[in-house]
């Protein structure tokens, strides 16, 4: 009677499949990467369909207002008045304003700090909220937008995807909905109306502010024009 055959035992290599983790988690990284880095290329020459926000937002309410306008068809005063009122030295800086973020750390505020450049990579490829994670991915990407899109570009990408009121997105349709005229014909106040509400678009109304409201107009439309005046528009402006 022929004898049985021990059973082998099968053992696992331990250093191969740690090679195998590690070379899998390397093309991991390295895929998103190379995803972050052509989506950030498309988008200077294409704009975005939609952004996450957006997407979110029309499923929500059932539907969003957006129009894209090229930044030749926006009133000069426009771009001034956001950059006046977001971020003054948004031709200074390269995507992170760290005097600005330290500023607002000590004082404690629950919003300074943050860049035109960085809210444009917020609301274009991430996600709303306050997480560290959002924050640190958003750091991240701000100068890699910052080396591959012209000032030009991000503020012309920034004014057609943030939010001037509930599911409205973009100066081209913010501005006829709230003052019945395109995006070129905005006057001064207009502009700086709508740069007004952009801290808090569900809750402010351009078309018709508060006394407060109308205070704070008035200084993004004395910011406007100091930027013009001593060069800190000239990286947008033709």
């Amino acid at each position: 009677m022929a004898k049985k055959k021990s059973a082998k035992t099968k053992t696992t290599d331990k250093p191969a499949l740690g090679r195998r983790m590690r070379r899998a988690v390397t093309l991991g990284l390295a895929g998103l990467l190379g995803l972050v880095v052509v989506s950030t290329l498309a988008y200077r020459v294409i704009g975005p369909p939609v952004t996450p926000y957006q997407l979110a937002e029309g499923w929500r309410l059932g539907g969003t207002e957006r129009y894209w306008v090229a930044m030749d068809d926006i009133a000069p005063v426009m771009a001034r008045s956001v950059v006046a009122a977001e971020d003054a030295n948004f031709c200074l800086h390269w995507g992170l304003d760290v005097t600005a973020i330290r500023a607002a750390m000590e004082e404690g505020a629950a919003r300074g700090g943050s860049t035109i450049s960085q809210q444009v990579v917020k609301n274009v490829f991430l996600w709303q909220g306050r997480s560290w994670v959002r924050k640190s991915i958003e750091a991240v990407w701000t100068p890699l937008a910052e080396a591959f899109w012209p000032k030009r570009r991000m503020l012309e990408l920034y004014l057609n995807v943030v939010e001037f009121d509930t599911g409205v997105f973009g100066v081209g349709a913010a501005a006829p909905h709230y003052f019945g005229v395109s995006a070129a014909e905005l006057s001064d106040l207009q502009a700086a109306r709508l740069a007004m509400v952009l801290p808090d678009p569900k809750g402010r109304d351009a078309a018709n502010p508060t006394d407060w409201q109308r205070s704070r107009t008035a200084s993004i439309m004395d910011g406007a024009a100091t930027i013009q005046a001593d060069g800190r528009a000239s990286c947008f402006e033709d």
